[in-house]
Formats: structure tokens, C-alpha cells, sequence
């Protein structure tokens, strides 16, 4: 029976609108189930692997780091020291913004002198550029550097700084970022939407200077669930995701449909024991009144709480194999390792001594805190770590919430202890600036100090290392330096991470040292 009229425009409006949600004939979208949602798109904003997640997609960094972590050419195509207090910067010729604006020397001069201004940045990227007192313009296509003294890391430093456009970042803020209005960078791709927590769609820069991307389009669904980041995957709803749980792991192996990508990582999760506070916030005695003193402040405390935590235990069957235990900041076979320095044992009846010293025999009660959407072990790790604490006589309770919460909270010293991933890449130098000197907002040292741990012997030993020429007396001063914080406690490191995606059938990913998800990586099989 033919459908009578007024049922026939059903058709077509029908049509019409599939072929608005289907993508353009031969159009190849990668969809990407990521964990943990940026709080910003401005690439200053938090030197965080959520946010360098997406925004290295859009701004590009002066030096690249190939998945090796080696050091190769990006927006400069080489650069050597003129003086011992100079570097030179050849940029790339015929780079432009996405906006068309061609790239020159004076959006890096720009972009280095917006870095420790960035208001309420969480985690600024001020550690990787302080050393530069002067940026001089030569020309377009040659920028020079003048750093307080010798500067040997700053190529490597500089590979995590995003670089933006003077004509769209003048006088533009995070929020300008937020709304695209100022996310205009030279990177293989352009961000056309962002929903914060939720998702964020790019597509293929035309322009850009690289080979062209396997992906004309490229969607950031942000699934803070692990256990639905894999149900994604498996059901085809996502092509690749980032930090499979530990618990899919043998399902994924056993499944021809997906593939697995891993390599040792290059970071360090680690506990941040608030050390600035003189009462400390979230402890109190067994009777739940506050301590007149922060016990954390006493080595011999923190010194008790790592060697309360079995790591060997934790790696196994916490992180089922995906970690290896570690007791500093760069993981072995890297620049600066220092192979002196062991993990710490676990030792529960030398942490219940240590406590008895301290005057805190019958212990104290803490709250852990932790981000539940970080990486999803954290939550986990941080209850065994808490069973551990209280078996040797600190009652510990965990509390979790959200990254976009926690991060600022705990950049204000409001908790007692929490929990942190840091990446290191090239040097030891990167972490003792950032996370374990003393902060301060002149010297911009101590940018991702979320423990409040202030030594000036390490400061001074430190800015020493971090000035010296010779690539083996450098190496040396690192690894004294990192031996120092660590006898004394600074933070108490855990372990160090296997980096790992899984993606579907017919996707390959270029698995890298550095845990940021990038779509230039993700290839169709061929």
C-alpha cells in the first residue's frame, strides 16, 4: 500500500538528518576515550597530562620529544649556546597559526613572557622557563635566549612549553583559551569545540607543516571510569583509549579485537606529605582533637610512613605488573638516575619505632586524599597504602574527588597528604626544580611543590647543578641532589609507571615514554 502524503516527507527529513551526524564520505574520525578531563585549554594553564593531552594537539613546543624521549627538531629546526650564557634558536621557515598568521621569533618572545604570569595556574610550566632572563628577536626566524648563567637543559626544558600567537594571546585570558577564542596554535590540528568533562572535537589543520595526520578529525570523549573506558572500546563506541585498568588487561590480551601498546614510562607516582603547615589540616590525635604540632614536619615521621608501604606488594597486585618500585624521581637507564639510592624497604616494626622516637607511639589519625579520575589505580593504591599506614599505627582514611577539585585545593596546602604523578623527561633537574625546591615566586622554583618541603641546602645545590656545563659533573650534582631530598623525605616516591593504550582492531599506537595521548601516534593499519 503506498504511504499516504502526509507520511512521505518522513523520508527525506529522515535522511537529512543522518547524513548531518554521519561524517563526510571517506572522512577517517579517531575517537578517544581519555580518563581524565582537562581543566583548561590554555597550554600554560597545568603542567598536566590531561591538559597536555589535548592541547599539544593544537600548540607545538619549540624542541619535540619523539616516543624515545629522545630530543629531535619541532617548531625550531636547530639550536646551539653562542655564549655560556646564550642560546640560539633557528625556527622553522614558512610555519603558520591555523588562523593563517605566519609564526615567528616574536610569538616565542611572547610566550615565554606569559608563562609565570598566567593567573591561577595550577601547575605552571614557570620551572622550564626560569632561567631565561631575556628573550632577544634577531629576526623572524632566529630567537636568542639570555638565561641567568649557563643554561645546559634548557632544549629539553623547553619541550613541554606550548607555543601561542602574540596577534591572538595579547591581553587574552585562560577563559579566552577556554571559549577557543585564543586557541589558535600551528599544531596538526584545530580544536572546534570543548566541553569541559565532557568532550572535544578537532579536526585536521590543512596547513600544518608536518605529514599529514591518518585522521581528518579527532574526538576527546573524557570517560573518567576505567571500568567504562574499556566497555567503550569493547563495544566500538571509542578506537583508542589511555590508562586501561590493570584489571582488563588479561581480558584485552586474549581479545583478537584489540591490541595492547606499552613501554616503560618516564613517570613517578609519589605521596606529598603537607610539611608547611604548623597544624596540620586533616590530622588529629586518636581522640580526634588537632595535634598542636604537624607531625609531618618530623623526618622521622615521614621516614616511618615509606617504610610502612610494601611497593613490591603494591606493583603486583595493585597494579598487577603495570609499575616497578622506585625511590626517586628518574627511572632507571635514564640521565641522572642515581643507582645509590634504593627503594625503600617495608619495614612496619621500623615504622612503629620511628613513630615511638618522634613522640607518637600510640600514632595519629590522617585522611590521605587523592583525584578519583587521575589515573585509575590511584584510588586504589591509595586505600592499600592506607591499611599499610594503619597497621603500623597511623589510622588513615582515604577521601577522593574529582582532579578539577582536588588540584587547586591541594596547590593551597589544604590537605594533610596526597597523591601525584610527575614525568620527568631528559633530567632530574626537571623535578628538583619544580616539585622539590623550596617555592618561590621570584626565583619561580617549586611550581608543582604540593608538599610545602623547603631546603635551602637543596636550593642552593640544585641551581648549582642546574648551571654547570659538563654533561658528567652535572649528572653527579643531580644525582647528590635527589639523594639529599630523598634520605630527608621530601615526598615519599611509590613507583614508576608501565605506559599503556589499547585500541582497536586495525589501529596502531607509537606507545611513549611521556603519557600524554597523542593522535599524530595513532595509525591505521595499512
Amino acid at each position: 500500500m503506498p504511504l499516504k502524503p502526509r507520511h512521505r516527507p518522513a523520508i527525506p527529513l529522515a535522511l537529512a538528518a543522518l547524513l548531518l551526524a554521519t561524517p563526510a564520505l571517506g572522512q577517517s574520525i579517531l575517537r578517544m576515550g581519555i580518563s581524565a578531563a582537562p581543566g583548561s585549554v590554555d597550554p600554560h594553564f597545568n603542567q598536566g597530562t590531561s591538559t597536555q593531552t589535548l592541547t599539544y594537539h593544537v600548540f607545538e613546543t619549540l624542541t619535540d620529544r619523539r616516543p624515545d624521549s629522545s630530543l629531535a627538531p619541532g617548531l625550531a629546526l636547530s639550536w646551539k649556546p653562542v655564549a655560556d650564557d646564550v642560546w640560539e634558536f633557528r625556527l622553522r621557515p614558512g610555519v603558520r597559526f591555523s588562523d593563517g598568521q605566519p609564526f615567528t621569533a616574536d610569538d616565542v618572545a611572547f610566550t615565554i613572557a606569559r608563562v609565570p604570569k598566567v593567573p591561577n595556574a595550577t601547575a605552571s610550566y614557570a620551572g622550564q622557563t626560569r632561567s631565561i632572563r631575556r628573550v632577544e628577536v634577531v629576526d623572524p626566524l632566529t630567537v636568542r635566549f639570555h638565561t641567568d648563567g649557563p643554561s645546559p637543559n634548557l632544549p629539553i626544558d623547553l619541550a613541554v612549553v606550548g607555543i601561542v600567537s602574540r596577534h591572538a594571546g595579547e591581553g587574552a585570558t585562560t577563559e579566552d583559551y577556554n571559549a577557543l577564542k585564543a586557541a589558535i596554535g600551528t599544531g596538526p590540528f584545530i580544536l572546534r569545540s570543548f566541553v569541559p568533562g565532557t568532550e572535544a572535537k578537532l579536526e585536521r589543520n590543512p596547513g600544518w607543516w608536518g605529514p599529514k595526520p591518518d585522521w581528518d578529525a579527532v574526538e576527546f570523549r573524557y570517560i573518567a571510569n576505567p571500568g567504562a573506558r574499556s566497555a567503550a572500546l569493547l563495544s566500538g563506541g571509542v578506537d583508542l583509549i589511555d590508562l586501561p585498568s590493570p584489571n582488563d588487561l588479561p581480558r584485552f590480551r586474549n581479545d583478537p579485537g584489540i591490541s595492547l601498546f606499552s613501554t616503560q614510562g618516564l613517570r613517578l607516582v609519589y605521596l606529598a606529605p603537607n610539611q608547611a603547615a604548623e597544624v596540620a589540616p586533616f590530622i588529629t590525635g586518636n581522640d580526634g582533637q588537632p595535634l598542636p604540632r604537624n607531625p609531618l614536619r618530623d623526618q622521622r615521621v615521614r621516614r616511618a610512613l615509606s617504610v610502612a608501604i610494601n611497593r613490591t606488594g603494591l606493583t603486583e597486585r595493585v597494579m598487577q605488573g603495570t609499575a616497578e618500585p622506585n625511590g626517586q624521581f628518574m627511572p632507571r637507564g635514564t640521565y641522572s638516575y642515581n643507582p645509590g639510592i634504593p627503594v625503600p624497604p617495608y619495614d612496619p616494626a621500623l615504622a612503629r619505632k620511628l613513630l615511638a622516637e618522634a613522640g607518637y607511639p600510640d600514632g595519629f589519625r590522617m585522611t590521605l586524599h587523592v583525584a578519583q579520575n587521575a589515573r585509575p589505580t590511584d584510588p586504589v593504591s591509595a586505600q592499600a597504602i592506607a591499611q599499610m599506614w594503619t597497621r603500623a599505627g597511623v589510622q588513615t582514611e582515604v577521601e577522593t574527588m574529582p582532579l578539577s577539585a582536588y588540584s587547586p585545593r591541594a596547590a593551597k596546602m589544604e590537605f594533610a597528604a596526597t597523591m601525584w604523578g610527575w614525568a620527568s623527561p631528559g633530567h632530574a633537574g626537571h623535578p628538583l626544580i619544580s616539585v622539590l625546591s623550596s617555592y618561590n615566586r621570584e626565583q619561580l622554583t617549586g611550581s608543582f611543590n604540593r608538599e610545602g618541603y623547603s631546603n635551602p641546602a637543596l636550593d642552593a645545590l640544585v641551581q648549582r647543578a642546574v648551571t654547570t656545563l659538563d654533561d658528567g659533573a652535572r649528572e653527579r650534582l643531580f644525582r647528590e641532589a635527589m639523594a639529599m631530598a630523598m634520605e630527608d623525605v621530601a615526598v615519599i616516591p611509590l613507583y614508576q609507571l608501565t605506559n599503556i593504550w589499547a585500541t582497536r582492531k586495525g589501529i596502531t599506537y607509537e606507545a611513549s615514554g611521556y603519557d600524554y595521548t597523542r593522535a599524530v601516534l595513532a595509525h591505521q593499519a595499512r
